[in-house]
């Protein structure tokens, strides 16, 4: 019961992403998951759960903040999928249920840099106390996320988000009002996609006129003053930047 409200105390906030191939195993344990974390979603195997994971950051800006997973399964297993999940983050926290003839696949594992692992079958002490242990890790990663001061756009360009300025090398590089306010944007969420009508209001709330023609020529501008590649066109969709934190 301590325990319980311990773990609770640090994911109430949280999202987890819960991949297990045997269904009944699945669907209760996600039950109880729900009661501590606020978004639990699952997939049956690596393929949809890879799937699942692009499309949460697509809906809401954000990776899943952890990852509980079985190795074996079919269509891909835990450890390719896991793989795949730190091409796309490389800070994903990830923790492995695993049985016990799956002792080969440990060491390419820990290889891969995977948080924890739990013995199946689940024992729920043992499981309460991984949780508590990788989500307080995740709460102070979030903390300091918030707290940071700048942007990384690679490793020449990054922006400092309390003086507003777009340093290369160290140096200012100047932005015009337009550009600035758009940038700005872009940075609240680096990896979520703006679109048009999306920009257009952001510069209205400002009381800055910017209609939608006009975005192609700024967008234009702004990237040649940013890092190849930094500042991507989604076609049909809207604009995002991508930054290395």
């Amino acid at each position: 019961m301590v325990a319980s409200k311990e773990l609770l105390k640090y994911t109430q906030d949280m999202t987890l992403l819960f991949v297990e191939d045997h269904d009944e195993l699945r669907m209760n344990n996600v039950e109880i998951l729900k009661n501590f974390f606020k978004t639990v979603k699952s997939a049956k195997n690596g393929v949809e759960a890879l799937e699942i994971y692009k499309e949460e950051k697509l809906l809401t800006s954000n990776y899943f903040d952890l990852v509980l997973t079985d190795i074996q399964m079919p269509k891909m297993n835990g450890v390719d999928m896991i793989e795949k999940i730190y091409d796309i983050r490389k800070e994903q926290l990830v923790v492995v249920l695993s049985a016990y003839d799956d002792a080969k696949y440990l060491l390419p594992l820990i290889n891969l840099g995977i948080e924890q692992f739990i013995k199946k079958p689940i024992n729920f002490q043992e499981l309460l106390k991984v949780l508590i242990e990788v989500s307080k890790k995740r709460l102070i990663a979030k903390i300091s996320d918030t707290n940071k001061t700048e942007v990384m756009l690679n490793e020449d360009f990054i922006y400092n988000l309390t003086t507003n300025t777009l340093l290369k090398n160290g140096k200012n590089v100047y932005l015009t009002k337009y550009e600035l306010i758009f940038l700005q944007q872009l940075l609240q969420k680096p990896g979520k996609i703006y679109s048009n009508e999306d920009i257009v209001s952001h510069f209205s709330s400002l009381e800055e006129e910017l209609n939608v023609q006009n975005i192609r020529k700024l967008v234009s501008k702004l990237r040649k003053k940013l890092p190849n590649d930094c500042l991507e066109s989604i076609y049909g969709i809207g604009y995002k930047i991508i930054s290395l934190n």
